[in-house]
């Protein structure tokens, strides 16, 4: 399975926080391991939210900790970003 933009990952290689990871097993029981880059995922980690936006780690932390940020989702205990609605956020800050 092949998805735009994404890459085989190379035997050895070092995971960048840029990409996500997904592993398929085809009917011959390949593993083939695929990289999603984080500009088409809907939804980041604070950490390629920071990588995608140039916006610090603890900027998006103190941004995300007000209940009225509409730019976060909460999975339990786990903080993710809204990749579109951070980037309409950022569009209309003149400054974080």
């Amino acid at each position: 399975m092949r998805l735009p933009g994404a890459s085989k990952r190379r035997e050895g290689g070092e995971a960048s926080v840029s990409n996500t990871e997904l592993i398929e097993e085809d009917q011959r029981g390949t593993v083939e391991r695929l990289q999603i880059p984080f500009w088409l995922k809907s939804n980041l980690t604070v950490d390629e939210a920071a990588a995608y936006s140039g916006v610090g780690r603890n900027k998006l932390r103190e941004l995300t900790d007000d209940e009225r940020c509409s730019f976060v989702l909460w999975v339990g205990n786990k903080r993710l970003i809204k990749r579109r609605m951070l980037d309409e956020f950022l569009d209309n800050m003149y400054s974080v």
